[in-house]
């Protein structure tokens, strides 16, 4: 529960910082955010296949 919290108060700083700083720069963070999201989520499948946790 605590984790849930620190969360909702991570992206509520996130989303209040967002709003105040340019187009430009939200949109390559988003980027820089979606690729590594994308390259967890490969390496976690690689990972599955494998049968193994690291």
């Amino acid at each position: 529960m605590l984790f849930l919290v620190a969360a909702l108060l991570l992206l509520g700083v996130t989303l209040g910082t967002v709003a105040h700083a340019p187009l430009g720069f939200t949109l390559v963070a988003a980027v820089v955010i979606a690729v590594w999201l994308a390259v967890f989520a490969l390496r976690e499948r690689h990972a599955r296949r494998r049968g193994t946790s690291h």
